[in-house]
């Protein structure tokens, strides 16, 4: 049985002058889910995953995080969630471990640093720059920040874009896990064969709209329903399938 809803998303809206980025789009997120978010490019994606994470105020609407609303307590939400930041947003100086003492210190919570990145199999990284990582040791890191104050929810902005098939799958483990520990996860991506392994829940936004909800099962099942026939026939196989037989599925570290 699914939990209740811990995101609330009502009637939200978001205004540049005379463009509508966000155009007036209500959707929920239940407890314990991942929740993925699609879309092209200028869609409204990052824009309204920035709002619920208190990093853009709506124009209109309303959010409610934990049944608390964003814009009212932005401190609260801010204590119950973890964001995954961009390779811009750590400081250059500092190694990895001192980049989770010092985001310990910013949530006024005990950070252990060689704990946690070894649950992430970073641990003979922690002297390491971030800048010196491999794309899939950057990422794991990044995810690694955002459970840092224990959250309830964590976001994800396309978090295996530019990574090896290894790499990848490697992280959708990361992830599966994460959400095994009963943390909520939300997230964008543009590869959907990552939104169809990973999410349980989806919306598809296009020109700042919800244009489609459901399970990825309901999204096919909806789109054979109207009609839908591929034009060549679907393989048991992809390339990526090929090259993951040829160089196996463990990952690789620079």
């Amino acid at each position: 049985m699914l939990m209740a809803a811990i995101i609330s998303v009502k009637n939200l809206v978001k205004k540049y002058g005379d463009f509508t980025a966000v155009d007036d789009i209500s959707f929920e997120v239940e407890g314990g889910q991942i929740f993925g978010i699609l879309g092209p490019n200028g869609a409204g994606k990052t824009t309204t995953l920035e709002i619920i994470e208190t990093l853009k105020k709506a124009t209109e609407g309303e959010v409610l995080l934990d049944g608390i609303n964003i814009h009212q307590e932005p401190d609260e939400i801010k204590r119950r969630i973890g964001i995954q930041l961009q390779a811009a947003d750590f400081y250059p100086d500092l190694n990895l471990s001192e980049l989770l003492q010092m985001f310990g210190t910013m949530y006024n919570v005990p950070v252990n640093p060689l704990e946690m990145l070894r649950k992430f199999n970073l641990e003979d990284k922690a002297k390491n720059f971030y800048k010196s990582l491999s794309g899939g040791q950057k990422q794991r890191f990044s995810i690694a920040t955002t459970l840092v104050n224990t959250p309830r929810i964590i976001f994800l902005d396309e978090p295996t874009t530019g990574l090896d098939p290894q790499a990848r799958i490697n992280l959708w483990d990361l992830i599966k896990e994460v959400k095994a520990q009963g943390v909520t996860i939300v997230m964008t991506t543009h590869y959907m064969d990552e939104a169809e392994q990973l999410c349980d829940r989806l919306a598809v936004i296009d020109h700042g709209k919800i244009i489609a909800e459901g399970t990825p099962h309901q999204l096919i099942d909806d789109l054979l329903a109207r009609g839908f026939k591929r034009h060549e026939e679907v393989r048991p196989a992809t390339l990526e399938d090929v090259f993951l037989n040829l160089t196996g599925r463990s990952i690789r570290e620079a």
